[in-house]
């Protein structure tokens, strides 16, 4: 009963609270003010965290759960909200900020709340610290637009919480659940346009609530180490790209990791033309997908891991690398210097990444051949033939990648010629991987269908990998908001040249296209990129309802006198 009736309290207690605590700070005059480093542009209400902090408090107290370490890691906690409630009134430096939360992490190793990744307890104390200080501010820097940083705290909590009850340890699910509560009566207030912001006081309690909880698992101590390791990571994961992203391109451009801008990955996803809404939704997105395959940790093979979370990884690499490659800074601001023009030169240099990526690819699909063909449970005997023949098998590959000229396309504009060039790269390196082996290999044999599924595998990572960056970069030009200054047109003709016509539009600052205009029956109702085809009959309406004024004719099949007779001014491409 307490499972289900707790947190509904909690959650509306928590949307009292936050709604009292934006009348005062409106009153008191406690808000964000709109600034050059900030999102925000209206003034904003801040202190949200007390609407997150007092209903769980609130219910905690209510539940009593006896959990080893709990009072600790809340007292801890505390003392971090009370820090950023004096941040939010009276700003503090950062090394000061820094200070408390080391303080406040060191409590938790007294207690025996640690992240056991290692045998040598000094060495789990130290990785407990890094990994509390790093979440805390993780989830801080992460509260950089609106809806985000609770929006993600809550999905991470709630898999916090599912992730307990499969494991029988009831209260904390509960903890976590009240948690995920708290935050989802402020949400309701803080998601886009947000009304009130958590604040300091709420994103520093919150960071060092959910890396504390993490370390409330006892299931992990009797499973493997991948599964260990991985497991509060992935629930994590957002915060973590995030950090790791806003970091290593601050160092690279000279600027100091503790200002404040918009290059953090929201922002970043809002620079390719997504709304702050539908940027803050895929980061759900994100954390929702990393928190199932933490959650499934719990029942694959160890074998099976290593092959699942390096895929995943990768995809999460390649997601963090597209958007740090993007110009966020203002280059006539850029410091100088021999080395730093090195960084950030060779950051922008994608063909060494290219060969270690596709390296990585051929250990997999190598690796994962094995998986396949013997369910998953490799045997010993295997595991050798494994480790003795993936060199020779990475080499060889990787030299007829290089000399079937696989490393000339660019994978942002993969097309039909690109993908039959990586089927014959492929093609020849899975081929002269397993005649390499055959020939080099004495009894007993290596399995035929083992080198079979490495080429196959290899075929789908490798072309997956370079045609998901081509999908990738056209759905975010597709899904991207209207500029506001650029024109309404429709495009006359939905055929090739309409196609890359449009191609050509989507994301730009210079033309919006609104929708095909086409005299082929057929297409009329279809949708081309994610854009209308309209007949002629429906031009009277389509004109009303996006203001078109202009139509570019895509097509030299149709005449001048049928594109004039549409009344609008008329360009061909």
């Amino acid at each position: 009963m307490t499972i289900t009736i707790l947190p509904i309290a909690v959650l509306i207690v928590s949307l009292a609270a936050t709604a009292c605590v934006r009348w005062v700070a409106r009153f008191a005059g406690i808000v964000a003010m709109p600034r050059a480093d900030r999102w925000n542009r209206k003034p904003t209400a801040l202190l949200g965290g007390v609407g997150i902090f007092v209903p769980f408090v609130l219910g905690l107290l209510v539940l009593r759960p006896s959990i080893q370490g709990l009072w600790p890691l809340m007292g801890a906690a505390t003392f971090l909200f009370a820090v950023g409630l004096v941040d939010d009134l009276h700003t503090l430096r950062p090394h000061v900020k820094l200070v408390m939360q080391v303080a406040a992490a060191s409590v938790l190793p007294l207690v025996g709340l640690v992240l056991p990744w290692t045998p040598f307890k000094l060495v789990n104390d130290v990785i407990t610290l890094f990994w509390m200080v790093g979440i805390t501010n993780a989830v801080n820097l992460l509260d950089n637009m609106d809806g985000l940083a609770g929006g993600v705290t809550a999905l991470a909590s709630l898999f916090q919480s599912a992730y307990f009850i499969v494991n029988g340890q009831v209260a904390a699910a509960t903890l976590s659940l009240l948690l995920a509560c708290a935050i989802a009566g402020f949400l309701v207030f803080n998601s886009h346009p947000a009304s009130i912001f958590m604040g300091d006081c709420g994103s520093l309690f919150l960071g060092f609530m959910l890396g504390g909880t993490a370390l409330l698992n006892n299931w992990g101590r009797s499973r493997g180490l991948v599964a260990v390791l991985m497991t509060p990571v992935l629930l994590m994961l957002v915060p973590i790209v995030d950090t790791s992203l806003v970091t290593v391109t601050r160092i690279l451009r000279g600027r100091p990791v503790s200002q404040g801008g918009k290059d953090h990955v929201s922002h970043r996803l809002v620079a390719t033309g997504l709304s702050e809404r539908r940027a803050v939704l895929l980061l759900y997105g994100l954390t929702a997908v990393s928190g199932g395959i933490a959650f499934e940790l719990r029942y694959l093979h160890e074998e099976v891991l290593y092959f699942v979370v390096p895929c995943f990884a990768l995809v999460v690499l390649f997601f963090a690398l597209h958007l740090g490659m993007m110009r966020v800074y203002d280059e006539e601001k850029l410091p100088q210097g021999n080395l730093f023009s090195f960084l950030v030169d060779f950051s922008y240099k994608r063909r060494i990444a290219e060969v270690l990526f596709d390296l990585v690819l051929m250990t997999l699909a190598y690796y994962g051949a094995f998986l396949l063909r013997f369910g998953g449970a490799i045997p010993a005997r295997q595991i050798y033939f494994f480790e003795r023949f993936a060199p020779l098998v990475l080499g060889v590959e990787m030299v007829l990648f290089l000399s079937g000229g696989l490393y000339r396309g660019i994978w942002r504009y993969v097309g039909i010629e690109d993908v039959i060039v990586i089927v014959r790269c492929v093609t020849l390196a899975g081929a002269g991987a397993a005649v390499a082996v055959l020939l080099t290999q004495a009894n007993p044999r290596l399995s035929l269908a083992v080198l079979a599924l490495n080429a196959i595998l290899l075929l789908m990572l490798v072309a997956g990998s370079r045609v998901a960056l081509r999908l990738f970069a056209t759905w975010l030009r597709s899904h991207a908001n209207r500029c506001e200054a650029a024109t309404p047109v429709l495009i006359y003709g939905a055929g090739e040249r309409g196609d890359l016509l449009v191609r050509g539009m989507l994301g730009g600052d210079e033309y919006f296209p609104v929708g095909f205009l086409d005299d082929d029956g057929s297409k009329i109702g279809r949708r081309l990129h994610g854009i209308s085809i309209y007949g002629p009959g429906d031009l009277a309406r389509v004109k009303e309802k996006h203001l078109v004024s202009e139509v570019l004719v895509s097509s030299a099949k149709i005449s001048e006198e049928k594109a004039r007779a549409l009344g609008m001014a008329i360009r061909r491409i």
